[in-house]
């Protein structure tokens, strides 16, 4: 049966985080379609993945008789993630933007998994796998809105998700979320529950979409 690897990274717990819940609308509409599945779930958010340190970076590139007891454990880290990776037939990430850019977490997580010579380069080893991506944030900076450049989320994971890892991300984006609870942004509420609820949609559609690709 197929395997979903599912990352979370909003600091926000359940309802009161978007990309959350969207995420958990995709879950539940996949483990419909794959009840005997596997779901590996990582909360970054509430357990997050050690930054990439010297040791981390150097055992990655070091022969392994080489490395120094230090450097193993590090290494041992990130492998840990890579495999799940690896295994995912599926992955699903919440990214929810702040300050115009992903958590820091998810950011630790991409830096461990990204690894020259197995998951980047020549033959990376979860090529063309599916990620789908809920891309959540407080406005908007879709084409065409005053902040349009400052969409480093979208860009940066497009970048890296198929740039880098060689996987197909396609991004679902529920924004505006803000506007309910900022005064300044209330005439946009409509246009907020619109995205909302597309956004839920989209994500159902996904799931199944998914589903049905990998079991063909």
């Amino acid at each position: 049966m197929a395997t979903l690897l599912h990352i979370d990274s909003s600091v926000f717990p359940g309802e009161a985080s978007a990309s959350r819940s969207v995420a958990d609308a995709f879950r539940t509409a996949w483990e419909e379609q794959h009840p005997e599945g596997t779901v590996i779930y990582r909360d970054v958010a509430a357990d997050p993945v050690p930054h990439m340190t010297l040791d981390a970076h150097t055992a990655g590139l070091a022969d392994p008789s080489e490395r120094t007891a230090v450097q193993s454990a590090a290494f041992a880290a990130r492998v840990e993630l890579i495999e799940e990776l690896e295994q995912a037939d599926a992955v699903l990430i919440g990214a929810p933007m702040y300050n115009f850019s992903i958590p820091s977490t998810l950011k630790a997580w991409l830096d461990n998994v990204i690894l020259p010579g197995r998951t980047t380069g020549e033959s990376p080893s979860a090529q063309g796998t599916p990620v789908t991506v809920v891309a959540s944030r407080g406005g908007s900076y879709a084409p065409g809105t005053p902040r349009e450049g400052f969409e480093f989320v979208q860009n940066y994971l497009e970048a890296v998700l198929r740039g880098s890892l060689a996987l197909e991300p396609v991004f679902i984006v529920p924004e505006l979320t803000m506007a309910p609870r900022n005064p300044a942004m209330s005439d946009l509420i409509p246009l907020y529950r619109a995205s909302r609820e597309r956004a839920f949609a989209d994500a159902a559609t996904q799931a199944k979409e998914l589903a049905e690709r990998l079991g063909a």
